[in-house]
């Protein structure tokens, strides 16, 4: 196996394994692998492949792995990346089915569920921050603007996401066309 796909494995399932609260945290986890340490991708790109990831139907983590691996390897990229993403997942929950009268009861297992909760809440802000403060530093007024209303359609006004992502991505598809077109005219 080629050493990039060998890599791309291994780091999909150290984050996959050791990850949990969901898809959000391994986005940041696979940020920080992919463009902060291995520099295989930069931030611009990640925050594109984060947008990907969460408006295609199906696990984000998965997702994430997808544009991940299809952006670093193609499709043997994908097979590594996925392969990586979805193993400890299915290991963790087929054992926890063998096991889940025991552990239902469990005072221990319900404090570390709790505790849990906890750091998956401080990992979820940390993306968002991120998330957020990439689109201010780019000094885009308009993106600003759409991020603002976009949190407001969803957390005050209750509009379905669904929506509110057909939405931004109409928006941005007229505006991209919109940007050539004055590019083609100068």
């Amino acid at each position: 196996m080629n050493h990039k796909y060998r890599q791309l494995f291994f780091s999909t399932l150290y984050l996959s394994a050791f990850t949990f609260g969901g898809g959000y945290v391994i986005i940041t986890l696979l940020k920080q692998k992919f463009v902060d340490k291995l520099h295989w991708i930069d931030d611009d790109e990640m925050l594109d492949y984060v947008a990907i990831a969460q408006s295609s139907p199906g696990p984000i983590a998965v997702n994430g792995a997808i544009v991940v691996g299809y952006k670093l390897g193609g499709f043997p990229g994908i097979l590594a990346a996925v392969a990586g993403a979805i193993i400890p997942p299915f290991v963790i929950l087929t054992m926890i089915s063998f096991f889940y009268d025991a552990f239902k009861d469990s005072f221990a297992i319900q404090a570390l569920l709790k505790g849990m909760k906890s750091g998956v809440c401080a990992v979820i802000l940390s993306v968002v921050f991120d998330m957020t403060s990439g689109i201010v530093q780019s000094h885009d007024f308009i993106l600003c603007i759409v991020m603002v209303l976009a949190f407001i359609a969803n957390y005050f006004l209750h509009t379905n996401v669904i929506f509110i992502i057909l939405a931004v991505a109409v928006f941005g598809v007229i505006r991209t066309l919109l940007t050539e077109r004055k590019g083609a005219s100068k």
